[in-house]
């Protein structure tokens, strides 16, 4: 983690398959810019660890309050980066822990609504999902600007997504969480898209609608910018977590 005197401090957070090691071009990147960020794995994703696919969302949104609370000893709430799946956790934090976020950055991603699970119909008997092939991936979200190489780090360092994650409802009572701060970083899909999405109720996007500070910013590109535009992602990042209205 880089550590510099009145820096924002950032925590990334990569979707599913994903650890850490998603973003470390992106913290390459954010290291010259001299910001505080650190990037975390969830419970679950932790190819090491023997009881990962039990692991669950309220697992997840407990390791980042751990990280946010180890943070806050610093002096000032962080902002979150939450890509993809990473939404679930995340807009669990949010909801039960507002004051600890001072700016949530969702990359080509948002906020879950209240009820809702990735994939709630994945059988009970399926403890696990790996990471499907790229021609499946592909028809699921874009792969636009991730060279073969890339793919083939992605493939090789994947962790299958616990089933108990991808079953598990987000349950969100707190209104708060409509307060804080908000980026959200376009990529696959053009923001003129989401916010006609958002309007007019798409269940992907519902909850951006509601939200009361709200930033708009297009990157385009594919699924993974981290990966396909790091320094771009890390630069969008980096003025996101500085601004304070």
């Amino acid at each position: 983690m880089t550590t510099t005197t009145n820096s924002p401090t950032i925590v990334l957070i990569a979707g599913h398959w994903l650890g850490a090691w998603a973003w470390d071009e992106v913290l390459e990147h954010l290291e010259t810019d001299h910001t505080r960020a650190t990037a975390m794995t969830l419970p679950g994703l932790d190819g090491d660890d023997p009881e990962r696919a039990a692991k669950t969302l309220d697992d997840q949104a407990a390791a980042v309050l751990d990280v946010l609370a180890r943070l806050g000893d610093e002096g000032q709430p962080a902002t979150i980066v939450a890509h993809s799946g990473a939404n679930g956790p995340v807009s669990l934090v949010l909801d039960r822990h507002p004051e600890l976020v001072q700016r949530v950055v969702w990359v080509d991603s948002g906020p879950a609504a209240a009820g809702s699970a990735f994939a709630p119909d994945l059988p009970e008997g399926l403890d696990e999902l790996p990471l499907p092939s790229f021609d499946v991936l592909a028809q699921q979200a874009s792969l636009e600007g991730l060279s073969a190489e890339i793919l083939e780090r992605f493939r090789a360092r994947a962790v299958p997504e616990p089933g108990p994650v991808l079953r598990q409802p987000v349950e969100l009572t707190n209104d708060a969480r409509r307060k804080v701060r908000t980026t959200l970083v376009c990529c696959s899909i053009p923001s003129t898209q989401v916010l006609e999405m958002a309007r007019g109720g798409h269940a992907m996007f519902a909850e951006v609608a509601n939200l009361e500070h709200l930033d708009v910013v297009d990157l385009p590109t594919g699924h993974w910018p981290m990966w396909s535009r790091p320094r771009d992602l890390a630069e969008v990042i980096r003025s996101a977590a500085s601004r304070t209205d």
